[in-house]
């Protein structure tokens, strides 16, 4: 009986930690991550992290800068953070405003970076080609290199 209390007080404490490891947001990066992807809840939640865990799908993304990684850490930062968050949800509209050099989408990603928004808007259409390299490029991809953009 004590063996099953401790197991259900184990799982209790996993699955109320879990949200802390949204996968959209800060689920880490890794095999797992990628694919359970775009999924809410406890379950998926869960499975990211289990496969993470397991098969060391974090550390491996981390050292080769692949999985959705950063091998310099960059997104685990505040604002490379909200600006990953801000651009999964409006990777169409920011692809638009990019193209053209302004828009809203930019103006949010310089007040995000506190950058000038002209400034930035000029790079990231003038950088296009890098920041979309295809149509099915990540936000993790596009976030790391706007930031390297504003860098230069």
């Amino acid at each position: 009986m004590k063996k099953i209390l401790a197991v259900t007080a184990v799982c209790g404490a996993i699955l109320a930690a879990a949200p802390s490891y949204a996968i959209d947001s800060t689920g880490g990066c890794g095999l797992g991550s990628m694919a359970w992807r775009g999924q809410s809840g406890v379950i998926p939640q869960s499975l990211a992290i289990t496969t993470n865990g397991t098969f060391w799908t974090n550390t491996f993304g981390v050292t080769s800068g692949t999985s959705g990684c950063d091998p310099d850490g960059v997104i685990t930062g505040g604002t490379g953070k909200m600006m990953l968050a801000f651009l999964e949800d409006n990777m169409e509209q920011f692809a638009m405003d990019a193209a053209a050099g302004r828009g809203e989408t930019i103006d949010t990603l310089a007040g995000i970076m506190n950058v000038d928004s002209a400034t930035l808007g000029k790079e990231v259409q003038k950088n296009f080609a890098y920041i979309f390299p295809n149509d099915n490029v990540e936000a993790v991809d596009v976030t790391l290199r706007v930031m390297e953009v504003a860098k230069a």
